[in-house]
């Protein structure tokens, strides 16, 4: 009987301390309308050609270029969502290069972008990629994106496609990552 009265108060205790915590239905309501926060959308770049124009080989004029559909550089808060970074971009280079020349145009890009938002290549948390006949490609692609990230490096994923899948040709890597600004 004692026993029982004992486990019976010790039930209770843990369950009286819980109820006294839970907030009021008012209680609630207040919390909400003090905390300012609410997730903000903060365009950093459109485009990763940066304003350049590409050129046409015929004329060496400077071609429109239609506005981009969609952003390359969200940030919401303290986070950075970089859209995908193609390995080659005309306006920037003339030739596409092999994957090492590729994914280190499109690391370059990365970075400067990061540093435009304040940002940098140590915080990048998440990356990825999507790779071109990556059974071929992914070993050179390893060796140029080591010399990028300090330790500890951030988590990556790929996915693999054929060249003709790219989006345009030449193109061998597109990369994009998730980032904090401090």
């Amino acid at each position: 009987m004692k026993r029982r009265r004992i486990l019976k108060s010790l039930g209770l205790l843990p369950l009286a301390t819980a109820a006294a915590a839970i907030p009021s239905n008012a209680d609630a309501q207040s919390s909400k309308k003090k905390d300012p926060w609410t997730p903000k959308k903060q365009l950093i770049r459109r485009t990763w050609a940066n304003g350049l124009k590409p050129q046409d080989p015929a004329t060496m004029a400077a071609v429109p270029v239609p506005p981009a559909v969609l952003s390359g550089c969200i940030r919401s808060g303290h986070l950075l969502f970089m859209a995908g970074i193609g390995g080659w971009y005309p306006e920037r280079r003339a030739e596409p290069g092999d994957i090492r020349v590729q994914i280190g145009s499109a690391l370059d890009i990365m970075k400067e972008v990061l540093e435009e938002a304040g940002s940098s290549m140590a915080n990048v948390l998440k990356v990825h990629m999507t790779v071109a006949d990556p059974n071929q490609n992914l070993p050179a692609l390893n060796e140029v994106y080591r010399g990028y990230f300090p330790d500890p490096p951030p988590v990556r994923s790929y996915s693999g496609c054929g060249v003709d899948q790219m989006g345009r040709p030449g193109v061998l890597v597109q990369i994009d990552c998730i980032a904090y600004v401090d």
